[in-house]
């Protein structure tokens, strides 16, 4: 840190990563590098690059060695989802000696699924002195780090159940292209389901399983297409009545031979009632409903911003939000 200013260099400026620069500048956190693989990114200012009414005197590069080179207290990493592809990009702030708070779906708990890659990087992050997050709102916080916070109150807990449900039309526009909006449905079972639709529903069952201290036996999981019953436009996608306007998919955790965690998402375009609901089985049984629910594109720069003073206290190896003190909002300024 200089003096009390945290900086940052951003990897990956698509528009969770322009969001995250919006959300972090705000909150005073200082950019000092931005590396980008686009060419029409590759030279223009980050502020410009990000939307933001001012230049932030920080010019992209697809270097990651020139950007790192001012030796940033952390990167926000928002380039893909898996982690098997991120590990040249992550070796390389840690290198620089920079914390990492990354959007990477299956880095959010990776030890389930992900035991060889996350045991590297757990062992990369210790040899530099450096902590790896993998965060947002899910996985990382609202089917996973939500329902176990919940669970505080509980003298017992026999099974958790999460309702996401996601008005696509109102998200980003890749967002839309990746649930398929728009799709036949016939196009949308190549397209769609062949990729496995959301990515982290798998993630998300074994963080709630390990903060709740479940072994799992296994992790079942299913999509399907939501399909239009009358036509949506959304100024990203057309999607006339029987075609496909999103998925519907569900992950059950399996503890001793029963269902225990049931996380049931619907992102589709048109959806109803958005919220998110949390209904945990115990004593005492509780429920609790986000009305509107968490709208992914501002929630999840905010989680990764509030997880910085988290990251930055925490030990050295790969973390997950069950490991770090209570998630919380705190004033940067």
């Amino acid at each position: 840190m200089t003096g009390d200013t945290i900086t940052a260099v951003q990897y990956g400026i698509g528009p969770i990563g322009q969001r995250v620069v919006e959300v972090a500048a705000e909150r005073g956190i200082e950019f000092v590098g931005a590396i980008d693989i686009d060419p029409e990114k590759v030279g223009e200012d980050l502020g410009t690059v990000a939307d933001l009414s001012e230049s932030l005197g920080v010019t992209v590069t697809d270097d990651p060695d020139e950007a790192l080179g001012p030796d940033p207290d952390v990167v926000f990493h928002t380039t893909i989802s898996a982690i098997d592809s991120i590990g040249r990009q992550v070796e390389a702030a840690v290198a620089a000696g920079a914390d990492v708070v990354s959007t990477t779906e299956e880095l959010a708990y990776p030890w389930y699924h992900h035991p060889d890659a996350a045991a590297d990087l757990d062992e990369l992050a210790n040899e530099h002195g450096a902590t790896v997050l993998g965060t947002g709102i899910n996985p990382g916080f609202a089917m996973d780090t939500f329902p176990a916070v919940l669970t505080a109150p509980c003298q017992t807990v026999d099974s958790v159940a999460v309702t996401r449900v996601q008005d696509a039309g109102v998200r980003r526009g890749p967002l839309q292209a990746k649930v398929g909006a728009g799709l036949s449905v016939e196009r949308w079972e190549r397209e769609i389901a062949t990729k496995a639709g959301h990515v982290g529903l798998p993630e998300s069952i074994a963080m709630l399983a390990g903060a709740l201290g479940w072994e799992l036996d296994d992790i079942e999981a299913s999509i399907e297409p939501v399909v239009a019953e009358t036509p949506v436009e959304t100024g990203h996608a057309s999607v006339a009545s029987g075609e496909a306007a999103g998925i519907h998919q569900v992950g059950t955790g399996i503890v001793g031979g029963e269902p225990a965690i049931e996380l049931d998402l619907r992102m589709y375009v048109g959806a109803e009632s958005p919220r998110d609901r949390v209904r945990i089985s115990g004593t005492p049984d509780l429920e609790v409903t986000v009305d509107g629910g968490f709208h992914g594109d501002v929630t999840t720069p905010a989680v990764v911003v509030n997880a910085v003073p988290r990251v930055l206290e925490a030990e050295a190896g790969l973390a997950t939000m069950i490991d770090l003190p209570t998630p919380r909002y705190t004033h940067l300024r």
